[in-house]
């Protein structure tokens, strides 16, 4: 599993929101982090849309995050842009596995095995949080 761009920099912005602790604009954002503005504000909308990050329109608008740092993790920012965590596309709920249960007459010993590490990936995403991030 690899982390695209996209969601390296939705961290990182989620950070900053955090950091600065206030109702904070995109072109602000996007300076402090280093992304280009459009691509910050297209991350923003999806942060907005998952119920992370409140939006404020007009004059003194901006960004802040929906609630306190420490309840918002990393797993839950990594889904938003990236979808479920799975480290196989075995793990898939729309996959179908040749070699698992009644048609084999056996249970797939490499779905077992990625199942649980995936679940240990997902366990240590979801005991960090934002505010973790924050020195």
């Amino acid at each position: 599993m690899k982390l695209n761009m996209e969601t390296d920099y939705a961290l990182r912005i989620m950070r900053c929101i955090a950091e600065r602790n206030a109702v904070t604009d995109a072109k602000t954002i996007s300076e402090l982090v280093g992304v280009p503005l459009r691509f910050t504000l297209k991350i923003l909308g999806k942060l907005v849309s998952g119920g992370v990050v409140l939006s404020h329109k007009g004059a003194g608008g901006g960004y802040e995050l929906s609630r306190p740092a420490d309840r918002i993790t990393l797993r839950q920012v990594i889904e938003l842009i990236e979808g479920p965590i799975v480290i196989s596309r075995c793990l898939s709920e729309d996959f179908v596995c040749r070699h698992d249960g009644e048609e084999t007459g056996c249970s797939c010993f490499f779905n077992r095995v990625f199942d649980e590490i995936n679940m240990t990936i997902a366990t240590k995403l979801d005991s960090v949080t934002i505010a973790d991030s924050i020195p």
